[in-house]
């Protein structure tokens, strides 16, 4: 029986019962590593596309395609020795594809990163449960998969990213070990050990701080002051912060000789201001603010703690399978992908067309997840989509969280990059939730991104390609048929049989605002029974009559997005949503148009990317019901007939 093993904790690997299996070609080996980034998750093929080339050619779908097909043939190769019994692999079952993308389809176990942080959260396990002993060796084996650096070799941003969090994981996990054998007596013989660590990353407080206890320990108090003194000049030096206030503790008890009593010490793994975040341990004084910031004490020890959230929807409803894939995505001890790392910033996008919940969706769960981030719960609205107002700059939105955060006037400087450094400078070693709302695109969220700390931001919006590097996206759809039937109950305060309410919630497109909007009517209109309302949704002119309110309509709300497009994505919705057959292939959009495959495929990408087109299926594009409705209104731009021309072309790539 075969077994397929993938290595990624060092140069990628690939091993058929223990026999290596050759991958060649550099795309072949990104695309591996990018399915192994969200394993066991499907990936979608334009994440896939995104994420291989920084200007996708035309070609770019078929040439995944391609890479698809020869990666599934590799991996479908067998050894000589290898039976073709029940036991066999096969390669569909191996590299699968779904309606959305592909997914590898093997034992979490096989992936050396799953059996890695699987490993380190046992050992976390033994350790709460003071089993010492059992905590190193599961640490040690954890450890020892690693041959190198993670995923080394490949070039490309997301593995990059990823491999970074990995390390960061790596890290948390030997400061944690050696802890535990300081903790078991051992002195002398860890210094080497963590000469060569702390060598290595001199910023990481926690390695210094166990360097120094090791050398007092072993009669070296000078050469343990010499180690702090070294660390203290290196922070000066490069970020302009002082050490950490447990550094600094330990720091004065050896400088006085006050040797160590306790069998577990505290050590400086929460406050501090480095680069690259330290874990979060129970039993230590974790989750408290900077060092630096203590410094200033018109910053108020109370504001960082300030929750800014808006309120929750009191009748929230549904979305039980995306909260479910948000807890799992963000729980660092229960995450169903390997390579999530607990210690590090978490950033997960939620995208979606116009009025589908995102907010609604980040919110609630943001609430939800407020007493796992005891630092504060900050909010802003970027308006990316609000009418009549342009999205907020980072210089903008930075002075907003600055200020929300208790920085004053005087403490907030000028300019983007300095507002930037101030901003990342007060969430590093924090654990803090940041809610990122209506974001226009990715350079507009990216400044406004933590460095360092265990924060988790949620950005909300309606583009895909808005999700910054190393991010989770998550794409929200329409309601499901019984999430959507109990909203629109909740709201209207009816209670119907489901059965009369299915075509009403269908032609309100299972959306969220649409049937909020409905359901108001109905509630309003005591006369009216749902048949009448579904009589009176089942046209467009009914459905752009009936979904709005005095204060708030669905169809400006979609409309939003057309301020966005480039004029050729405008009419080509336009002339789609005109046409009765959907969906539609790129054949039958260039007979629609008249427009070339290559502009054709480039703006029907475009679309996709503002979420106002489905993919049923692989270059298959589908719109909405609703915004069908919205796009039909749209008056054409004024400019001449488009034609597939190379100058044109180059204007909307």
């Amino acid at each position: 029986m075969r077994e397929l093993e993938f290595a990624v904790l060092g140069p990628l690997e690939v091993r058929d019962s223990g026999t290596p299996i050759r991958l060649t070609g550099m795309r072949r080996r990104r695309l591996l590593a990018l399915l192994l980034l969200r394993f066991p998750h499907a990936v979608a093929r334009e994440s896939l596309v995104d994420a291989l080339w920084e200007t996708p050619p035309a070609s770019a779908r078929q040439q995944v395609h391609n890479a698809i097909r020869d990666l599934r043939a590799a991996l479908t190769t067998t050894p000589a020795t290898a039976g073709s019994g029940a036991g066999s692999t096969t390669g569909s079952s191996v590299l699968a594809t779904t309606a959305t993308g592909y997914r590898l389809d093997v034992p979490p176990e096989a992936v050396d990163a799953h059996r890695f942080t699987e490993g380190a959260r046992a050992a976390r396990a033994a350790r709460r449960e003071g089993r010492e002993t059992e905590a190193v060796r599961l640490f040690r084996s954890a450890l020892d998969l690693w041959r190198g650096e993670a995923f080394a070799g490949i070039d490309c941003p997301a593995v990059t990213a990823a491999a970074a969090g990995l390390e960061e994981e790596r890290l948390t996990a030997i400061e944690e070990l050696m802890e535990l054998r300081l903790a078991a007596g051992e002195s002398a013989t860890l210094v080497a050990e963590l000469s060569t660590l702390t060598a290595a990353h001199p910023l990481r407080d926690a390695l210094r701080g166990h360097l120094m206890l090791a050398l007092h320990r072993s009669g070296r108090q000078a050469d343990a002051l010499a180690v702090y003194d070294e660390g203290r000049r290196l922070l000066a030096d490069e970020l302009g912060l002082e050490p950490g206030r447990h550094l600094r503790r330990l720091h004065t008890e050896i400088l006085t000789d006050a040797r160590e009593e306790r069998r577990t010490p505290k050590p400086p793994t929460t406050d501090t201001p480095t680069l690259t975040p330290t874990p979060t341990r129970q039993g230590t004084e974790a989750h408290h603010r900077p060092t630096h910031h203590s410094h200033h004490s018109h910053h108020g020890h109370h504001s960082h703690h300030g929750n800014h959230l808006p309120r929750d929807l009191p009748d929230f409803t549904g979305r039980t399978a995306e909260l479910a894939l948000l807890n799992s995505e963000t729980d660092a001890h229960h995450c169903t992908t390997p390579l999530t790392s607990p210690a590090a910033p978490s950033t997960i996008v939620l995208d979606g067309m116009g009025g589908i919940g995102k907010t609604a969706l980040a919110i609630h769960f943001a609430h939800r997840r407020t007493p796992d981030h005891p630092d504060g719960q900050h909010y802003i609205d970027l308006h990316g989509f609000t009418p009549d107002r342009d999205p907020l700059t980072p210089e903008e939105a930075l002075g907003i969280l600055l200020r929300s955060d208790g920085a004053t006037p005087e403490e907030i400087p000028t300019g983007p990059a300095e507002r930037g450094a101030a901003w990342r400078s007060r969430l590093a070693g924090r654990r803090a939730l940041l809610v990122l709302d209506n974001a226009a695109d990715a350079a507009q969220v990216a400044p406004l991104l933590p460095g360092a700390g265990d924060t988790l931001t949620l950005i909300t919006t309606r583009r895909k390609s808005a999700a910054p590097d190393g991010a989770r996206r998550l794409t929200l759809g329409a309601l499901r048929q019984e999430e959507a039937e109990t909203l629109f109950r909740r709201v209207a305060g009816e209670s119907r049989p489901a059965a009369s309410l299915a075509r009403t919630v269908t032609l309100c497109g299972h959306h969220p605002l649409a049937l909020r909007l409905a359901a108001t009517r109905l509630r309003d209109r005591p006369s009216w029974t749902v048949p009448d309302l579904a009589d009176r949704l089942s046209t467009p002119e009914g459905r752009t009559a009936l979904l709005r309110t005095a204060d708030r309509g669905l169809m400006p709300v979609l409309a939003l997005s057309r301020t966005r497009l480039p004029p050729e994505a405008q009419r080509l919705a336009h002339l789609l949503a005109l046409h009765p057959s959907t969906p539609h292939d790129i054949a039958a959009v260039c007979a629609i148009t008249g427009l070339a495959a290559p502009l054709v495929e480039h703006l029907l990408d475009t679309l996709l990317d503002h979420n106002l087109a489905d993919e049923p299926a692989p270059a298959h594009v589908a719109l909405p019901l609703l915004v069908r409705d919205c796009a039909q209104s749209w008056t054409p731009p004024t400019e001449p007939q488009l034609q597939a021309t190379a100058r044109r072309l180059t204007v909307v790539a």
